[in-house]
């Protein structure tokens, strides 16, 4: 797994590359964690367009960074699912609470 990021205009951009699993899970969630504690962006979007799997672990993640974002007023959105992360967010509901943008 390999989690990327920039700023810009004010908005955190994410990219997460790999497999976000239970073997990954836990760098992935120091890495955003460490990563979303110090930002002041208004934003983040979450590029998963180079995210190859994702199972519940990796959901948990996902949802776990949510709350933490959304308690400081802080929307995610989603975007550049791949067909797996795509189908995943629409089987979940997860699109509901970290929309999907172009």
């Amino acid at each position: 797994m390999q989690v990327k990021s920039r700023i810009y205009n004010n908005i955190l951009y994410i990219a997460l590359c790999g497999e976000l699993d239970e073997h990954s899970s836990v760098y992935t969630r120091m890495t955003l964690d460490e990563m979303l504690g110090k930002t002041i962006a208004k934003q983040i979007i979450i590029d998963l367009s180079e995210l190859n799997f994702m199972d519940s672990t990796g959901i948990g993640v996902l949802i776990g960074r949510y709350k933490k974002m959304k308690d400081k007023n802080v929307p995610i959105y989603i975007c550049n699912p791949s067909i797996q992360a795509e189908r995943i967010f629409k089987m979940t509901g997860l699109y509901d609470i970290m929309p999907k943008i172009n």
